[in-house]
Parts: C-alpha cells; structure tokens; sequence
C-alpha cells in the first residue's frame, strides 16, 4: 500500500469512537425495542398485498458498494481504493463524531437479534436505527425478520448504526472491522443492515480459523446409478444474479416418491469448518423477486404468502403483486420465509426447508460437492466437472459477465470477484489460501467424497461487436445468446448428484458435459457456433483477464501451489510462445508454463509477473 494511502487513515479517531459509542447507546433517546413493537409501526407506513402481506419502497434501491470503506489496521483496509473511498476515508474522523452527535440528539431504536443457530459461533447484533422518519420503522421490522431470537450462546457482539437522514451528498458506508462495527449513512436500503453484519460475520469468522463464504448450501438425496440412496451437502457460490438463491432452494424435478428430496439450508452466506460443515447465518433470506412459479416454485410459494415482506416490488393498486416487472427498479427484493419453501408433490403441499440451518460433517454425508455458478454467453460450457485445483481458481477467479439487457456499455466485459464474495475485508488472498487449504485436507482426508462442477447459467454463441458511430464507441449485439433452459440446468444438476452424466475433456482444460441423463448435448458443442479462430479469440481474452486478476491477488500474498495450478491452465491458450523455466528444487516441466517469470523478493521464494 502507497504511503499516501496510510496517511488517510486515522486508528485513533476510530477507538475513540468506539469507546464513545457503547456509553452513547445508554442514552434514554434510543429505544429498546422488538419486532412486536416495530409491526404496527412499520406495517402503517407499508402498502397491504392481496395475500395479506406488506411491501414497502425506499429511496435507493440497492447497496452502495461504491461508497463503502473499511477503516482500521492495515489487514483490514481496502487494497486499491478509488479517489472517493479514499475521501470518505480522509474525512471519516469528521464523520464519527457527526455520528456520535446525532446518536445523542436524534430519536433511534435498538433491536438485538441473533445470527446463527450453533454451539459455537452465534454473533449478536444490534441494529440502533434513526426514528426520526417514521417510514425507517421498516429496516428493523424486516431485517429483525431474517435472524433469530437472543438465546445464550456463544457470541461475539456486532453494532450497526443507520442513519437514513444523513445528506445523500454524504451518503457513505463505514465499516470498522475491528470494533465490530458498522455504519450506513444517506441510505433507506435494508440490504445494508443485511450485510453490514454478515460481512461483520466473515471476517470475523476468518479469524476465529472458519471461511466465510458467499455461498447457499442445501443436502440433496437423491438415488444413485444402482438404485442406491445417497446424501450429499452441496455449496452453491455465485455473484448476485447468477442464480444463487434459485439453486439454493430449487427441488431439480427429483423423485420424491422414491425418497430423492432437497433440503434448503441457506441462500447467502455461511461459515465453513475444517471439517466440511458450515454453520448457517440467517432464519430466512432476503432474495431478488424476478421469480415465475413455472420455474421456481418453492420461492414463488414462499413469496405469495402472508408472512413474506417486500421491498421495491410492483405491488398494483388492487394489492395484486408483479414479480417481473421491473420498470421502477430492477432489484425487487423480498424477506421470504425459509419454512414456507414449499412443492407441490401429487397434489401435495411438501416444504423442502432442513429443519437446520448448519449444514453437518462431511464423515456424515456420502459426499460432498462444490458447485460454483457463473454465467457467460459465448463459449463456456453449461456444466464442467473440476478438479481440486481448478475449484479452487474458479474460487480464485469468482467469474461472471455484464449482460447486453442490463449493462450495454459493458456488455460481454468479464466480471472477477474472489470467491464471488464483494464483501471482503482485508487480504483476498488469505481467503483463497484458506480455501486451498481446506479443500485439498478434505480431499485428503475422504477419497473420492469431494466433487468439484461449474454451472454456466448464462448460454452459449453470443456476439458482440464494438463499433465507431458518430466518433464514439458502440457496442452491438450481432448474436443474441442462446440460453440455457432452466429445466435443462436442473436436469444436469439432477444427474450430476445422481452420477449419470457424462463428461469429457473441452476446450477450456476442464471435462465438460456431453450426456446428460442419457441425452447427449451434441446441439450445444460450441463448434456450433463459432468457428476454430472464434473460438481462439475468446480463450485469449479469457487467460488474459485471468492472469492480469491472478497476478493483483497474488499481490496480497497467493500460495505457490495456486499459482502454478493457474499457470498450467493458461496453456489452453495456443497462441503463446512458450518459454522454459526452472523452479528452485524441481524438475523442470515437460510442458513449461507460458510467459511468467520466476524471481525473488523478500522474505519470499519466488515472484513471478508478466513480461
């Protein structure tokens, strides 16, 4: 980090205020309330559906990711932040002790739930949130809806100030991770009380020698080849609008009637132990609405139940609810109960809702399998079976693209996030690290139980064109992109769990889908679409932006093993002159790596870049 940078942050200013803040929150100003108490208030200001549920709108219709910053030790501090972090940053004293001011001057309430169901790791959090605007009475009542009542278990203890009314020009988030802290300001979002603290929660479960991860998770029984009934805990990664929380709590068309079930666990974020279990955050989850009940019935079920509570969903003036229309905002989002996930089987009502929401050891499941979803639109195949390794790049790499319906200007542009978690605190490398280590003692430790697949959830063909019209530059949509199906994707995860796909090496080095259940996939190969030199185009573009992304993590500090696993996969591009090398105490490789150096800094073996 740049000596300018370190010169911004002020660790002083940030214990003062901490200390300030617990004698502060006993004023008799601040409320101390529970969910009975903020209903009315809340429901009063919401518009009644015609299921007898409530919805309500806010101002600013997703998380400022942009305006978010961490304060504290170097661990903890954004890696590269832009000109505006780091004003907020520079100006964050100033901004304090306006907090502390208005915390002593303004009405608040204080509303403590619990995250998590355990015996070990259950933070407490309280959210102390402004009354002076009568409609904020939502953020408690709907947060307070996706944790669980205080019960005496192990903690540690999170705050989370918001404060609605701060000027939109101000409008920032501080996170002081090492208090345990967390601020909103200028924002009636409820997704900033949402992972303001289950950010909190990852970093400080990664220091307590858990991961936190951005994942769903769910056990799957389903019958194998031979007839045989098999369990297996599943983890589904995936950034927002790939499709995490549709496969998290989506049935995969199984046979109920032969004992094959899912058992929906969690949709967002959960810890997991050296041991392959993975402790649950939250009661119920706060998804995004755009759901047809053709296609995903048991969310669709949830969501048109009483108990479920909206935010920024077309609700009609007869009470009648629009999930799909998305002209006022395009992030529609609801607090759905996690029991009320239900199918309907032969004329029965079935939840599909685990009774916990930890999902247990792998010594007692059959297996294990680890399912990263990303969703591209050119040559990615629809399913890859991945080895150790290459889970652990796709972790690395946490891949996706800007869609042409949503983003055109940057449509077709590659999307990299580490683990697909954009809530990180400190060192992304130490996470992928973490991960590698994990993985590889699993697999170590129960051969053959641990399996590895990607998911594009996106399509095949798609082109786009960048052209010059009136001086400026264009992107154009040549080839729309020809979708996955949705009961194609669940018919591939259905036979992937039952072990009756078929798999072989592809174009990108990993064994890509051929059968799927018995139906081949030969009408999506993707000689279909493209030619050989298309083709070749496009894996280019791919190793470059991974390597460029490889080489910004390995900045904070990768493991050499993840780092040759990642050379190795830059060979599926042909075009590279390849070039020798020699790596101190190995043999050189048959098939050298391509273009990276191998040298030296301090306190360190090997260091190796671009030319």
């Amino acid at each position: 980090m740049a000596m300018e940078n370190k010169t911004i942050y002020t660790e002083s200013a940030y214990k003062k205020f901490a200390e300030e803040l617990h004698r502060v929150l006993k004023e008799p100003n601040i409320k101390h309330v529970n969910l009975k108490w903020l209903e009315p208030r809340a429901k009063a200001a919401g518009i009644r559906t015609k299921y007898g549920s409530y919805g309500w709108r806010s101002a600013i219709s997703s998380r400022i990711a942009p305006k978010t910053v961490y304060l504290g030790s170097e661990k903890v501090r954004l890696p590269r932040p832009t000109e505006d972090q780091k004003s907020l940053i520079a100006k964050a004293p100033d901004e304090l002790e306006k907090v502390l001011h208005l915390l002593r001057t303004l009405p608040f309430f204080h509303i403590r739930r619990q995250m998590g169901e355990n015996d070990v790791y259950n933070p407490v959090c309280n959210l102390i949130v402004s009354e002076a605007d009568n409609t904020n009475y939502r953020l408690g009542f709907m947060w307070g809806h996706t944790m669980f009542k205080l019960k005496k278990r192990p903690g540690p203890e999170f705050f989370m100030i918001h404060i609605p009314e701060e000027h939109q020009l101000r409008q920032q988030v501080l996170v002081l991770p090492e208090v345990n802290i967390n601020i909103a300001l200028g924002t009636d979002y409820m997704g900033e009380n949402k992972k303001g603290f289950l950010r909190q929660a990852m970093w400080s479960a990664d220091e307590k020698g858990m991961l936190g991860l951005h994942a769903g998770t769910k056990i799957v029984t389903v019958r194998d080849a031979g007839g045989k009934l098999k369990t297996y805990g599943v983890f589904l990664f995936g950034l927002t609008a790939t499709g995490k929380s549709t496969w998290s709590c989506h049935q995969l068309g199984l046979d109920y009637g032969r004992g094959e079930k899912t058992e929906v666990i969690q949709d967002d974020i959960v810890f997991l132990r050296k041991d392959g279990s993975a402790l649950g955050s939250e009661d119920n989850f706060f998804v995004k609405t755009d759901v047809e009940k053709e296609y995903q019935e048991a969310m669709y079920n949830a969501l048109v139940d009483r108990s479920a509570l909206f935010e920024n969903v077309m609700i009609k003036s007869n009470g009648d609810v629009d999930f799909m229309d998305e002209s006022l905002t395009a992030n529609g989002r609801a607090v759905l109960q996690r029991k009320k996930l239900r199918v309907n089987i032969k004329g029965k009502m079935v939840d599909i809702c685990s009774k916990s929401i930890n999902l247990p050891p792998l010594q007692e499941l059959d297996g294990l399998i680890f399912a990263f979803i990303t969703r591209r639109n050119t040559i990615m195949n629809f399913a890859q079976e991945l080895t150790p390794e290459q889970a652990v790049l796709a972790y690395l790499w946490g891949e996706s693209t800007h869609s042409y319906a949503s983003q055109p200007l940057k449509a077709g542009e590659s999307v990299r996030i580490v683990g697909t978690d954009p809530f990180i605190i400190g060192s992304r490398a130490k996470k992928v690290n973490r991960f590698h280590e994990i993985i590889m003692t699993l697999v170590s430790n129960f051969p053959g139980k641990v399996r590895f697949i990607q998911y594009n959830t996106g399509g095949l063909g798609e082109i786009i064109e960048t052209r010059e019209e009136n001086g400026q530059k264009k992107k154009i949509q040549v080839r729309k992109v020809k979708r996955v199906p949705i009961n194609l994707m669940a018919q591939i995860q259905r036979g992937d769990l039952r072990g009756t796909n078929q798999y072989e090496r592809g174009i990108l080095g990993t064994k890509e889908i051929k059968v799927c259940e018995g139906q081949r996939l030969d009408e999506y190969d993707i000689h279909n679409f493209y030619s050989e030199e298309q083709i070749q185009r496009y894996i280019q573009d791919l190793v470059k932006g991974r390597r460029a992304y490889t080489e910004e993590i390995d900045s904070e500090g990768l493991r050499e093993e993840i780092l040759y696993a990642a050379e190795r996969s830059f060979r599926i591009d042909k075009s590279e002159k390849k070039e020798q090398i020699s790596v101190p105490g190995q043999a050189a490789e048959a098939k050298p790596p391509t273009h990276w150096e191998f040298k030296s800094r301090p306190k360190r073996d090997r260091f190796w870049r671009s030319k």
